[in-house]
């Protein structure tokens, strides 16, 4: 065996040959390089570990340098893109959303008319004259707040763009989240808020005239406000004690009267309250009106006084509170009152069962005043803005283009009566601008201011009847030559002039304040010195109901003659509204000087101690003005309301180029094109 191998060995050429030697994992087939990830991790660390110390020092920095400074650039560019992506979405979300937030409310509407319709030849309204003081709001201190109607206030543009953010997200909250109201001097928090969001969105995008108003500083109530506000209370705490939730309180037998059953003079105060800033009493009669005020009763009530102290007083109290309760029982009442324009000629008939739903004329005639059917105009036509239903505003309109086209007028001055059959006047020839006919001409010219100064057929029937005025009715007393505005009976002049006309310097001033012509306001400052003179002449420094003027000089008598039956005093507000008219647009300080006298008297001869104020049968006699234990609900509804903005420097303190106010001193919202 040997011997062969070693003779194949020598017969073989010699060759090389490399010894490998393999150690345990190699021979297992587990070992070597393979191109795993734990292969070269091993061989990387090797690498690193033959790199001097110095180099792997160097390296480290460098990675770490790196690191830094990547995340400080990825920062920066992160925040830089945020802005521009949130910006997008947010004018994308602000664009879709606010669409959507107006139509949320379709209820309240912008006024019924175009912007580009025709406003006539008249001239535009001047600004309203700023007063010597600063022009603030004013309130309570301790309830001092921003404007009324006013949910927020905004100091910068992006405060502006956040709180748009913030309504739109607010919009998606459940129903039943309270809102805040913004009261004059506090905040509350009612059941519902009305307050549209379409309206709270148009306001913050007006960032310039919010900035204006924010940067206003609040200014204390002064001396005479804190009086009113202490008149007002005194009254209320009568009403309260005696004869709360009814009409009308009687302070002296400490009891108290019903007209119709509705608790008149807690309505008719509502706004008064809330612009005096009494948020106890405003949150305590609300309660009232939220759980004890029904509507559906068998009880006949005029359609006149109930529009313009119920409805209106709603109206206008929903418009400043935002509230939706009042907004629905105006709408409650407003349904109701609509059977009295059910007549052959759409002339509404003066009373209404607002339980039945039946309308009837007054038991000794068909006839209606025309100032009680030409007179609740302001209110329905609001109400039909408000609520988009149209039978309110038309039912209304009618009255007027069938007076506007009526014969019988003189000069534009319309007799006292109309008939409900036949759609005529009746007793022609005697024309006044006292009771029956005084509110049809105030709201000639106040339905033209409300609807935004395009209805003309309403401003040429005011501008001919104070033509009319001037040409019949005006005559001068002796011995102060005092302007006064008589009565015409079948071509006779009677010197008679019922407290009731003063109403018409106030009229005036606004007219001339929209652009009428400036002998209005001559006018005016010369009846309101008339007026004041009504007061001042007399005893107790209160004016009677009715006055006669000397036309000829006498020795020993005054300009102002006084019958036995026309000496009592109501508390009657249209002087006191007069003259807060012509300070609001001239700033004279008479004026002020002049309400602060009347309110002193009201204080010194009608007020009662137990609470409240009465009217009386004898502003003639200073010892015994003989109280005719009543408190007429207009006392708190228009006179003290007409004091404290007649004692106030703050012009947006219902602002007048804003706001127009109904006859029983209720403002409602001038109409701005949609």
């Amino acid at each position: 065996m040997y011997s062969g191998a070693a003779a194949a060995a020598a017969g073989s050429p010699r060759r090389d040959f490399i010894s490998v030697t393999l150690g345990p994992e190699e021979a297992a087939g587990i070992g070597g390089y393979n191109n795993s990830k734990a292969w070269r991790r091993r061989s990387c660390w090797r690498k690193w570990k033959q790199l001097s110390r110095l180099q792997r020092s160097v390296i480290l920095f460098l990675f770490a340098f790196l690191a830094v400074s990547g995340v400080i650039s990825f920062t920066g560019m992160g925040e830089t893109w945020k802005s521009i992506t949130n910006k997008s979405l947010d004018d994308q979300r602000t664009e879709q959303e606010i669409p959507r937030l107006k139509l949320a409310n379709p209820a309240v509407l912008p006024a019924p008319q175009k912007a580009g319709a025709n406003h006539g030849d008249y001239p535009e309204f001047s600004l309203q004259k700023p007063p010597k003081q600063p022009h603030v709001r004013r309130g309570p201190s301790n309830l001092q707040i921003k404007a009324p109607r006013r949910d927020m206030r905004l100091k910068t543009q992006h405060d502006t763009m956040r709180a748009v953010e913030e309504l739109v997200e607010a919009d998606k909250v459940e129903k039943t989240e309270k809102s805040i109201i913004s009261w004059r001097g506090a905040v509350i928090e009612p059941d519902q808020s009305t307050e549209p969001p379409s309206s709270k969105i148009m306001e913050l995008e007006k960032p310039s005239s919010v900035e204006t108003e924010d940067q206003k500083e609040p200014v204390p109530i002064n001396e005479r406000q804190l009086a009113v506000i202490e008149a007002f209370r005194h009254a209320w705490k009568g009403y309260k004690d005696f004869a709360w939730g009814h009409d009308e309180l009687k302070p002296l037998s400490k009891s108290y009267s019903e007209w119709f059953g509705l608790g008149l003079t807690l309505i008719d105060a509502l706004d008064t309250m809330w612009i005096l800033g009494l948020k106890e009493e405003f949150e305590e009669a609300r309660k009232w009106i939220a759980n004890d005020l029904v509507f559906d009763k068998n009880v006949d009530v005029n359609l006149f006084e109930s529009t313009i102290r119920i409805l209106g007083g709603l109206l206008s109290t929903y418009h400043l509170s935002g509230d939706s309760l009042f907004l629905e029982k105006a709408k409650d009442i407003g349904n109701r009152l609509m059977p009295a324009f059910r007549t052959p000629s759409k002339i509404p008939y003066s009373d209404v069962n607002i339980g039945r739903g039946t309308a009837h004329p007054p038991r000794w005639t068909s006839d209606s005043t025309v100032a009680e059917v030409t007179s609740i105009q302001l209110e329905f036509r609001e109400l039909s803005r408000l609520t988009g239903d149209e039978k309110f505003r038309k039912a209304v309109d009618e009255v007027m283009k069938h007076v506007h086209i009526l014969s019988g007028k003189n000069d534009g001055l319309v007799p006292m009566f109309i008939n409900t059959n036949s759609g005529q006047f009746t007793h022609l020839g005697v024309y006044t601008l006292g009771a029956r006919a005084d509110s049809y001409y105030e709201y000639l010219l106040k339905q033209w201011i409300q609807g935004g100064k395009k209805e003309n057929e309403l401003l040429e029937d005011y501008m001919r009847a104070i033509e009319g005025v001037k040409k019949h009715l005006l005559q001068r007393s002796e011995p102060k030559k005092l302007t006064f505005v008589g009565e015409l009976a079948h071509g006779h002049f009677s010197a008679k002039m019922d407290h009731l006309v003063c109403f018409l310097p106030g009229t005036l001033a606004l007219g001339a304040h929209n652009g009428l012509a400036a002998d209005h306001m001559k006018l005016a400052e010369t009846l309101i010195e008339t007026c004041y003179q009504m007061y001042a002449q007399v005893e107790t420094g209160l004016s009677p109901e009715i006055v006669h003027f000397n036309l000829h000089a006498q020795k020993g008598h005054k300009d102002v003659e006084i019958k036995p039956a026309d000496r009592h005093n109501l508390l009657r507000p249209e002087t006191v509204e007069s003259l807060f008219y012509m300070y609001r647009f001239t700033g004279d300080k008479k004026y002020q000087d002049w309400g602060w006298e009347i309110l002193q008297n009201f204080n010194r001869y009608t007020r009662v101690p137990t609470g409240g104020y009465t009217s009386i049968n004898n502003v003639q006699n200073p010892s015994n003005p003989e109280p005719r234990d009543k408190m007429e609900s207009f006392f708190l509804g228009e006179t003290l309301k007409y004091m404290f903005l007649l004692f106030s420097d703050d012009i947006d303190l219902i602002n007048l180029d804003k706001y127009v106010f109904n006859t029983e001193a209720h403002p409602l919202p001038i109409w701005v094109p949609a």
